[in-house]
């Protein structure tokens, strides 16, 4: 995904704080507990968050060993769901951001894989595709692609910093298909770099979400004009991306409640989404991960009636994301709202995020200026709690 929303962001690396042990804090939190997602068996329901953090600062846009050692640090988390990849070139839409759509990514990503597996962990390959959200210095001073040519009024990190979007080229039929055949071709990629399995990135201002939306998706053609139409190609790309996987190994993250450009949740947009969620339990899904509401207000609890709505038409495993701590999240699991919680910027600062939940030991916090920064400083060198006897 992209920008990184879930937890505190303020405060420095340094000097990790510690806390004294809660009621939720030990090997009896509903967190803790193992589960099956898919053909997936995690041990516990901790999953790492998809966040975009801009360190494959080359050329080909591949992964390095600063990858290999940022996920090797949180291998302990549930389930890792790696930072959104471009699926192909014409999908990028954010600076040095890796891809998975060249043999060097695939190697590069390999080693990512091996060092995850030997510590123990379980990762999945976040697909993504920026749309109309990209900006022409992305793509040689050409306009981005998007459903229609409508400007999302968002904004896209360039190598010039944010820069405002716009007008972008009506996608044809061809380009259409071209999209499907390169997410089909990265969901490959992705097997044979040795994940287990991917995730299709639909939340946000971004390429599958604009198909959705009405406001800018203004097609009359078999991929606009009404909800099915405009729910076809994020289906498609999910048949597309689970076929390379024997069983359930694709999941898919979506964000009904978005609000930025020309998204809203309002009730249209929440009965589209109903409908898509409704078709998405019919379907071989590995997991729905569900972005929430934004919180009212900082240390607000999430909104667990926004979740509980999906969780009434989606029967298979879901991740709920955005805003939880360890109290909300055992919160939720035990309620049933959710089988697992998703933490973002927990776990940029606290690699070791599951062991001080289980422990009950308090949170490092994040420092926002290093999230795009590149290099180690604000990647790797958070520190591991410190034991307080």
């Amino acid at each position: 995904m992209t920008v990184t929303t879930t937890g505190t962001t303020t405060g420095a690396r340094t000097g990790a704080k510690t806390g004294t042990a809660t009621r939720s804090a030990g090997p009896d939190q509903p967190l803790l507990r193992s589960a099956d997602f898919g053909d997936l068996r995690l041990p516990n329901r901790v999953v790492m968050a998809p966040t975009t953090r801009a360190r494959a600062a080359n050329a080909g846009l591949v992964p390095t060993e600063l990858h290999v050692a940022y996920y090797a640090q949180r291998a302990a988390a549930g389930l890792i769901v790696t930072e959104g990849t471009w699926v192909g070139e014409r999908a990028i839409g954010f600076v040095n951001v890796p891809g998975i759509y060249s043999e060097e990514q695939v190697e590069g990503w390999r080693r990512v894989t091996d060092v995850v597996h030997a510590l123990g962990g379980r990762i999945v390959l976040q697909l993504w595709h920026t749309g109309a959200a990209s900006h022409p210095d992305h793509h040689g001073g050409r306009p981005p692609m998007g459903p229609s040519a409508v400007d999302p009024r968002e904004k896209s990190f360039t190598s010039r910093g944010f820069q405002d979007t716009v007008t972008p080229r009506e996608m044809t039929a061809a380009d259409i298909g071209a999209t499907v055949a390169e997410y089909a071709a990265a969901a490959e990629n992705a097997r044979r770099a040795g994940f287990d399995g991917v995730e299709v990135h639909a939340i946000g201002p971004f390429l599958l979400p604009q198909f959705l939306n009405p406001r800018l998706n203004r097609r009359t053609d078999a991929y606009g004009g009404d909800r099915a139409r405009r729910r076809r190609l994020l289906l498609e790309v999910l048949d597309a991306v689970a076929d390379p996987w024997q069983g359930r190994r694709a999941g898919v993250r979506l964000s009904p409640y978005w609000t930025s450009g020309l998204f809203t949740p309002d009730e249209e947009t929440l009965a589209d989404y109903d409908e898509l969620v409704a078709e998405l339990d019919e379907r071989p899904v590995a997991y729905l991960h569900l972005r929430g509401r934004d919180l009212a207000e900082p240390g607000a609890a999430p909104d667990l009636d926004a979740f509980a709505r999906y969780r009434r038409l989606f029967h298979g495993p879901l991740i709920a994301n955005n805003g939880f701590d360890r109290e909300s999240g055992n919160a939720a699991v035990e309620a049933g709202v959710a089988d697992a919680v998703g933490f973002a910027t927990h776990f940029i600062a606290n690699p070791d995020l599951v062991a001080r939940f289980a422990m009950g030991h308090g949170l490092a916090q994040g420092d926002r200026a290093t999230f795009y920064s590149g290099g180690a400083e604000g990647y790797v060198d958070y520190p591991a709690m410190e034991w307080r006897g």
